[in-house]
């Protein structure tokens, strides 16, 4: 597998943020996940990405009868994707409470079938076997920490993917080759600074520094053929964001 790149920044892995310090963080910005129409302001594409991390699990899995959220924030891609496939049974997963609190209200008025919520860490939730349908994952596996934790959580994810499920995710990457890494860094710090300024580049960078730990397009690609997804594909890569995702195969 090809060896990727952790943080080339400050903050090492085992002196990041805890569990508790970014439940605490979420737990005060329910309102910045909460517009369906723009996504997260943050990320380059929000939009976009949601819109084709949406699609592309309706247009593979459009049998689908459950869902999973991972860090499902205010709800966002559930909502959408219940919109394309009405009546889905949703369990929702996030750190936060008020963010999950949120997801429900928001979701109770769309079409759905039942709807579960589960507080905490990924890493620890029970998923089951042959589960979902359709697993999500927008803006939250950056926050898996070494090696062990990024197989752990992709094989337990896999292993939740019923037979001719789907898993679509949609985050930060950063890149394999350094002076890719620092261009495609460079360029995402002219995207902030054109929506808040230097202050605002600053604050975003100083929070991926503390809190995050992501890892490459290709790194997540080969791992998901390594635990055993059957196909995979890329929806859409600009800068430091991507959408992308894989297909279990049939029995």
């Amino acid at each position: 597998m090809t060896k990727s790149l952790t943080l080339e920044v400050k903050t090492p892995l085992e002196k990041k943020s805890t569990i508790k310090e970014i439940r605490e963080r979420f737990d005060d910005d329910v309102e910045r996940f909460s517009n369906l129409e723009t996504g997260q302001q943050a990320i380059i594409d929000a939009s976009l990405m949601m819109d084709l991390l949406v699609r592309a699990a309706v247009k593979t899995t459009p049998h689908a009868k459950r869902l999973l959220d991972i860090g499902c924030g205010a709800g966002n891609n559930t909502i959408k994707t219940l919109r394309y496939l009405n009546g889905l049974d949703c369990d929702l997963v996030d750190l936060s409470l008020p963010m999950l609190e949120r997801a429900r209200a928001r979701i109770l008025k769309e079409k759905s079938g039942k709807i579960r919520l589960f507080q905490g860490d990924i890493r620890e939730i029970e998923l089951g076997k042959d589960t979902y349908d359709i697993v999500l994952s927008a803006a939250v596996l950056h926050h898996l920490r070494d090696e062990s934790d990024w197989e752990f959580v992709f094989k337990k994810i896999f292993q939740a993917t019923s037979p001719g499920g789907s898993f679509w995710i949609s985050d930060i990457v950063f890149h394999d080759i350094p002076v890719i890494h620092e261009f495609m860094l460079g360029k995402y710090g002219e995207y902030l600074e054109s929506l808040g300024g230097k202050e605002y580049r600053a604050k975003v960078f100083d929070y991926i520094d503390k809190e995050d730990s992501p890892r490459s397009l290709t790194y997540q690609l080969e791992l998901m053929k390594k635990v055993g997804f059957e196909k995979i594909a890329v929806l859409h890569k600009s800068s430091c964001f991507a959408a992308f995702g894989g297909i279990k195969k049939r029995r």
